[in-house]
């Protein structure tokens, strides 16, 4: 079944080819899609262009078929294009002629921006609350190891004394920010292009303010030809969110494969968290983090795999963005995985305390000493050079103390202060407000 056939047939090898991976992502759309079929016909009633009795009968298998689709049952069967074609051959399978009035006013392009966006409202949430169970960890992580000194590095070189504390901090303020931006991404997504039809609205007198509603949807797309040149616009968006995210898991990945090697010895992963070598007994690998990194600069380069589909393409509806599901919607799958297993490995790696007295550390501490004679009225420049020369001359002393008071220094983190910012993005996402709406709607 087509919802486009007039009776023509299309040669396989070009159905094959335009219908593409559809029938396999939209399987994971279909909740969606049957959540705005809910949405427009509830809208069509009001319009007159449904009457009581048939919207009533499509909602009883609108809601049927929605939990179907939850429960992992919703199948597209062979032959059928895609969920859109499905829904409607399920609904006039078992209401007949009243399954072929679902469609009026819409056309299959603000369908699936319609589903897209649900669907992508509904990934980044997922994302944000796994966001938050790793700051959580990060955070916890910091305050036990708050006074643990580490050394710090600039240009690979060993640089200034740090602390665990201001390491697992700084990633998790790093999260926070990335928050930010999922937020832009979120607002980018929450707004309604149904109704818009192909891209040029309907002579119907559609109410799209209504489905806005009856969707949860912040606000609307206006413009009906600028809600089909968001197809493309809204994916790259939460891309760019996901590759912010990416970077940091990234970093925190390549920073545990240097710190659990043996030239550094920072950290340890369990045993049971590492692999081992074919041939050399000794090997417990951190591929955790070398597999976490992969995956991330994977991540990282979505936005551009997108906007390459996008690239030339004038206003209007073209078949080339099909394939931005294919690159968009695994990426979810591919974020949470790593989010979970980041937190997995930095709730169960351990710190190794003491670092800081092992002699090659000792140069880490020259600015602390340079800051104490500035403190007792040298000038700056003149304990500067007063500590060089001690170096060179191999006569450098110091008693491997910090003391940093300033916010977000060693002696003070700031974390809850770094907390709130997380909560305060968070609770601006307004995710109850969604989700109050799709519950009154399947009610």
């Amino acid at each position: 079944m087509k919802l486009w056939d007039k009776g023509t047939s299309v040669n396989k090898k070009i159905e094959n080819f335009t219908v593409g991976r559809d029938r396999e992502l939209d399987v994971f759309l279909a909740p969606f899609d049957i959540l705005g079929t809910i949405a427009h016909i509830t809208m069509l009633e009001s319009v007159n262009l449904l009457d009581k009795d048939e919207l009533d009968a499509l909602l009883v298998e609108l809601k049927a078929l929605y939990q179907q689709a939850l429960d992992g049952q919703f199948i597209i069967e062979d032959g059928i294009e895609d969920v859109h074609s499905q829904v409607e051959l399920m609904l006039t399978r078992k209401l007949g002629d009243i399954g072929k009035k679902v469609h009026s006013g819409r056309s299959r392009n603000d369908q699936v921006l319609v589903d897209l966006k649900l669907y992508t409202r509904h990934r980044i949430q997922q994302i944000v609350e796994s966001i938050d169970k790793l700051f959580k960890v990060l955070q916890q992580k910091s305050e036990l190891n708050k006074d643990v000194l580490i050394p710090g590095y600039t240009h690979l070189q060993i640089a200034m004394p740090s602390s665990f504390g201001v390491w697992f901090g700084a990633f998790a303020e790093s999260l926070s920010d990335d928050l930010l931006m999922l937020q832009a991404a979120w607002r980018t997504a929450n707004q309604n292009p149904l109704g818009t039809a192909a891209g040029y609205g309907s002579s119907f007198p559609l109410n799209r303010t209504m489905t806005t509603q009856l969707l949860g949807f912040e606000d609307l797309n206006y413009n009906v030809v600028y809600a089909q040149m968001g197809r493309g616009k809204m994916e790259r968006t939460v891309a760019y969110a996901l590759s912010s995210l990416a970077q940091t898991i990234g970093k925190l990945a390549v920073d545990g494969c240097l710190y659990t090697s043996q030239n550094f010895g920072f950290l340890k992963l369990p045993d049971e968290l590492t692999t081992g070598s074919s041939i050399m007994p000794h090997k417990k690998n951190p591929d955790v983090f070398e597999l976490l990194r992969a995956h991330c600069n994977k991540i990282q380069a979505l936005p551009e795999s997108i906007g390459m589909i996008t690239a030339n393409l004038p206003t209007g509806y073209f078949r080339d963005l099909q394939l931005i599901k294919e690159v968009f919607m695994p990426a979810f799958d591919e974020m949470l995985d790593c989010l979970e297993i980041a937190t997995f490995a930095i709730e169960n790696i351990e710190v190794k305390k003491h670092l800081m007295k092992d002699e090659k550390y000792i140069l880490a501490f020259s600015v602390e000493e340079v800051n104490k004679l500035v403190l007792q009225g040298v000038p700056f420049r003149d304990a500067y050079k007063q500590v060089g020369l001690a170096i060179e001359a191999g006569k450098f002393e110091t008693d491997g103390k910090v003391d940093h008071t300033h916010e977000g220094s060693i002696g003070n983190l700031c974390n809850d202060k770094i907390e709130q910012k997380k909560n305060k993005v968070i609770n601006e996402f307004g995710f109850e407000a969604v989700a109050s709406a799709i519950e009154n709607l399947i009610k």
